[in-house]
């Protein structure tokens, strides 16, 4: 009985260490709020990147940018972590990164006034538009297929046409690009791209690139299939309404 006991309390005690000393961040807000104090300040061109003190721990994050000063505490609420993410604009590369998706000067459970990562703060769900209507050829790939045969379409390059439908333009470094070609595969009509380039919305687009299958980014950024890294082709502008 001694021995149960003494491992009971060892459990809890090495709980209460890690939570003291701030092991990570966290994705959901509590009632009280977790927050964390400003010790430096960058500033991009679509991000402002923050070194930050949260307990005993100190992490960097990027939030849109926004002016912010040292000394700075804000509450937040969502926090997704990226490894070896290089900033372009600022030619430098952390090791360590959480972007965050919302921020506020007082607890996000009573009141929201902090900014917002420009769009697609987690999986952006798209509605099926009954207007695209794109006609292919017959040995071109639709979006039906990429879904229908993900595993073979993630071993080698290809390019896939379709109408653009929505944009979230530079979150994490990338352009997040839907399209949609009028087909549908147990109810999957979106392919999701991320790519350096970036269309406008209604182009007739293709992209070449490969896919990846049950991509976890964290955050609720988790698809079934995308395309990463994308280059566009292609592009050319419709009147179809989007």
């Amino acid at each position: 009985m001694k021995v149960i006991v003494i491992v009971i309390l060892a459990l809890v005690f090495s709980s209460c260490v890690k939570n003291k000393n701030g092991v990570g961040m966290h994705s959901n807000v509590t009632a009280d709020g977790n927050k964390f104090e400003v010790t430096e300040v960058i500033q991009a061109s679509n991000y402002t990147y923050l070194k930050v003190k949260e307990k005993l721990s100190e992490r960097w994050v990027a939030v849109s940018k926004q002016e912010i000063g040292v000394g700075d505490v804000f509450y937040y609420n969502g926090a997704m972590l990226m490894n070896n993410f290089t900033s372009k604009d600022l030619d430098r590369t952390f090791d360590e990164i959480y972007f965050i998706s919302e921020i506020s000067k007082t607890p996000i459970g009573k009141k929201t006034m902090g900014g917002n990562m420009p769009a697609h703060s987690g999986k952006v769900e798209t509605k099926k538009l009954s207007t695209i209507t794109l006609k292919k050829e017959k040995d071109e790939i639709t979006i039906a297929e990429v879904f229908e045969k993900r595993i073979e379409f993630t071993t080698k390059e290809f390019e896939i046409r379709g109408i653009v439908v929505k944009i979230n333009k530079q979150v994490m470094g990338k352009n997040w690009i839907h399209i949609q070609d009028g087909t549908d595969s147990n109810g999957e009509f979106d392919l999701t791209i991320t790519s350096q380039d970036l269309p406008e919305m209604g182009d007739e687009v293709t992209f070449k690139g490969k896919i990846s299958v049950n991509k976890d980014f964290g955050s609720g950024y988790r698809y079934d299939v995308i395309m990463e890294e994308a280059v566009l082709v292609n592009k050319k502008a419709t009147k179809q309404a989007i």
